[in-house]
C-alpha cells in the first residue's frame, strides 16, 4: 500500500536534511573542543567561541562540498545552500589567519578595500622603519651621554652671558652642540665595532647587532656634525664653531684609537668633556677670559675619578674588548683608588676660585667645599678598601657631584651689574683712601713751609691717636 503523496515529500526532504544536520552537529562539537583546547594551550586572549566554531565550521563544510555535491544532484534544494558557503578556492573572499592562529574568512570582492588596505599596510611599514632607524640614530648618538655634554655647554653660555641670557642663542649653541656630539659618538661606535661587538655592555648596539649597516652610520655622522658646526658658525661665532670641531677631531680620531694603545687616554677624554663648557661660554661672550675656565677644571678632575670608578667595576669587560685601561694594570685598585683621590682634592679650590675672580657670590665657596669633602670622602673609602661596593659608590658620587655643582653655580652666579657695583664699590674706597693721603701730604707739606714741622714732631700725633687718655704733650718753642 502506497504512502499519501505529501508524506513522500516530507520522507525525502527528511532523507536529504538529515545527514547533513548530523553533519553539521559533529562539526560544531568538534569545533568547540579545538576551541576549548585553543585557550587552555595559549597564554593570549581568543576570541570567543562562537566565532571560532563558525570559522570552524565553514572550513569543514569548504573540504566536505565536493562529498556532498557528489552526493545531492545539481537539482537538489541543498546545492543553492552549498553554494553559498565560503570556498578557499572562491577569488571572492580571502582567507588569513589571525594573532591566535585560527583561519578566517573575509570578503575582498570591492576594489575600493583593497585599495584602503594597501595603503594602511604600506603607512604602517613606514612607521616601523622610521621608528627602527630613530632607535638606531638615538643608540648611535649615546643620546643620554650627549645630553650631559649639552648641559655643560648650555651652563658655559649662561655663565658668560652676562646679566642678560639670549634665549634664542642658548637654544642655537645647544642644538649644535648636541648634533656635534652625536656625530662623535657614532663615529667612535664606527671605528670600535669590533670591540664592541666583544663587550657585554656593548654588544647589542646598532653597528655589531646589524641594525644598521657601517656606511649608513658613516654617513648619518658625518652629515650630523657637519650640519653642527655649521649652526654654530652661523648662528654663534667662528670661536664656539672652531671648539666644537676641534673637540669632535680629538674624541673621534685621537682619544678613540687611544683607548687601544695606552691608559694616557683617560686624561685625553678628560680633556674632550672639558671644552664644551669652554665652548658655550665662548658662544655667549664672543672670548675666553680666565672666568671662564673655573667650570671646564671642574669637569676635567671630576672625570677622573668617575671614569676611574668605572673602569674599575668594568675591567673584565673592557680586558675582552681589547682597550687598555688605567684599572687594568692595578689588580689590587689601590693606584686607581689614590688616582681618584688626588683629582677629587682638585676640585676644592675651585669654589674659592670662583669667588675671588668674581664669577659667583660668597655663599658658593661654602657649597662646593662641603660638597667637594663628600666626593673625596668616597674616594678615600675606595682608597682604604678597594672592593667594588666602595668603587660603585664613589661612582654614585661622582653622578650626582656634577649636577650639584653645576646648579650652584647658576644659582650663585653674578651677573655683570653685580660685578661693576662690587668694583665700583672697591674703586671708590681706593680713591677715597688716595685722597686722603694726598690731603695729609699737602697738609704736612703747609705747615712744613710755615715752621710747624719742627715744633710739632711725630711723635706727637702717635701719642694722641691711639692713646686718646692720655695728656696732650707740651712741646717748648725753639
Amino acid at each position: 500500500m502506497k504512502s499519501p503523496p505529501w508524506k513522500q515529500i516530507i520522507d525525502r526532504v527528511r532523507s536529504q536534511i538529515r545527514p547533513l544536520a548530523i553533519a553539521a552537529a559533529v562539526m560544531w562539537r568538534n569545533s568547540r573542543s579545538f576551541s576549548s583546547k585553543l585557550r587552555s594551550s595559549s597564554s593570549f586572549p581568543i576570541p570567543s567561541t562562537t566565532t571560532t566554531s563558525i570559522s570552524t565550521f565553514y572550513r569543514h563544510i569548504s573540504v566536505a562540498r565536493p562529498s556532498l555535491r557528489a552526493f545531492y544532484p545539481y537539482s537538489s534544494p541543498l546545492f543553492s545552500l552549498l553554494s553559498l558557503l565560503p570556498s578557499s578556492s572562491d577569488p571572492t573572499r580571502q582567507s588569513f589567519s589571525n594573532s591566535h592562529g585560527v583561519r578566517v574568512f573575509s570578503s575582498v570582492a570591492d576594489p575600493s578595500s583593497l585599495a584602503s588596505a594597501s595603503v594602511v599596510s604600506r603607512a604602517r611599514e613606514a612607521v616601523d622603519l622610521a621608528r627602527h632607524y630613530g632607535r638606531c640614530y638615538w643608540e648611535l648618538s649615546k643620546a643620554r651621554l650627549s645630553m650631559l655634554v649639552v648641559a655643560t655647554s648650555g651652563t658655559g653660555f649662561v655663565l658668560g652671558s652676562g646679566s642678560t641670557v639670549d634665549l634664542g642663542g642658548l637654544c642655537w649653541t645647544c642644538a649644535g652642540t648636541m648634533m656635534v656630539a652625536a656625530s662623535a659618538n657614532s663615529l667612535n661606535q664606527v671605528f670600535e665595532i669590533k670591540n664592541d661587538a666583544k663587550m657585554k655592555r656593548t654588544c647589542r648596539r646598532p653597528l655589531p647587532s646589524g641594525r644598521i649597516t657601517m656606511p649608513h652610520a658613516v654617513t648619518w655622522a658625518t652629515s650630523v656634525g657637519l650640519a653642527g658646526t655649521a649652526m654654530l658658525a652661523t648662528k654663534a661665532n667662528i670661536l664656539a664653531a672652531g671648539l666644537a670641531a676641534s673637540n669632535l677631531i680629538l674624541y673621534a680620531f685621537v682619544y678613540t684609537p687611544l683607548k687601544q694603545i695606552h691608559p694616557v687616554n683617560t686624561w685625553v677624554g678628560a680633556i674632550v668633556g672639558a671644552i664644551p663648557p669652554l665652548l658655550g661660554w665662548a658662544a655667549a661672550s664672543g672670548q675666553i677670559s680666565l672666568n671662564s675656565m673655573i667650570l671646564p677644571a671642574a669637569l676635567y678632575f671630576w672625570q677622573i675619578p668617575h671614569f676611574m670608578a668605572l673602569a674599575y667595576l668594568c675591567r673584565d669587560d673592557y680586558a675582552a674588548g681589547g682597550y687598555k685601561m688605567f684599572s687594568l694594570a692595578d689588580a689590587s685598585g689601590q693606584r686607581t683608588a689614590a688616582v681618584a683621590l688626588r683629582n677629587c682634592l682638585y676640585l676644592v679650590p675651585l669654589g674659592f676660585l670662583a669667588y675671588d675672580w668674581g664669577v659667583t657670590s660668597g655663599w658658593f665657596c661654602l657649597e662646593s667645599s662641603i660638597l667637594t669633602l663628600a666626593i673625596s670622602a668616597t674616594a678615600f673609602s675606595f682608597y682604604r678598601h678597594c672592593t667594588m661596593q666602595k668603587a660603585r659608590r664613589m661612582f654614585h658620587a661622582s653622578l650626582l657631584y656634577l649636577p650639584v655643582f653645576m646648579s650652584g653655580l647658576l644659582f650663585h652666579r653674578l651677573s655683570d651689574n653685580e660685578q661693576t657695583m662690587e668694583e665700583g664699590s672697591s674703586e671708590t674706597m681706593l680713591d677715597g683712601l688716595i685722597q686722603e693721603d694726598r690731603y695729609i701730604a699737602q697738609k704736612n707739606k703747609t705747615e712744613h713751609r710755615r715752621g710747624f714741622a719742627q715744633g710739632r714732631p711725630p711723635v706727637a700725633y702717635a701719642s694722641v691717636a691711639p692713646f686718646p687718655f692720655l695728656p696732650v704733650p707740651v712741646y717748648a718753642d725753639s
